[in-house]
């Protein structure tokens, strides 16, 4: 019953819909405001300078990309498995910092920096987020 479920294509619309708005919307400040995004990556202090730059600038952009792709129902495999490598790689990224007792502002949804994130809060809510992509991941089928 709960993998007939789980099987139910509106269900999955739902997760792909969740997961690429959250991505798009995560996208845009950091689109827009490029320089603001780099000096948030710099505060993590693990990215070698030479590379805050060009990660400040195609990173949204990944981001805006793979959240349309998910919503649009195209190339949905590779997207998703795009976006679940994103994620994971924030958690250990975001778990890493803390672990060294660096306080950022995190930079998920804004390129804010006046407020400092928990980042526990925020592996949590990243977590939270592999759940609607390992459901696409194992219960999407591609039309044929």
């Amino acid at each position: 019953m709960a993998k007939s479920l789980l099987r139910n294509r509106g269900l999955i619309f739902l997760s792909r819909l969740i997961l690429g708005g959250l991505f798009i919307y995560a996208s845009i400040d950091k689109a827009l405001n490029p320089l603001e995004f780099a000096q948030i990556i710099h505060n993590y202090r693990i990215t070698p300078p030479s590379l805050i730059n060009f990660a400040a600038i195609i990173l949204p952009w990944i981001e805006l990309l793979t959240g349309a792709l998910l919503i649009l129902g195209v190339k949905v495999r590779g997207a998703n498995i795009v976006i679940g490598g994103l994620l994971v790689f924030y958690i250990a990224l975001l778990a890493t910092t803390a672990a060294r007792g660096i306080n950022v502002a995190c930079g998920c949804f804004s390129t804010s920096t006046a407020a400092k994130s928990n980042l526990t809060i925020r592996i949590i809510e990243d977590i939270a987020m592999l759940l609607p992509s390992m459901h696409v991941f194992f219960f999407h089928k591609a039309k044929n």
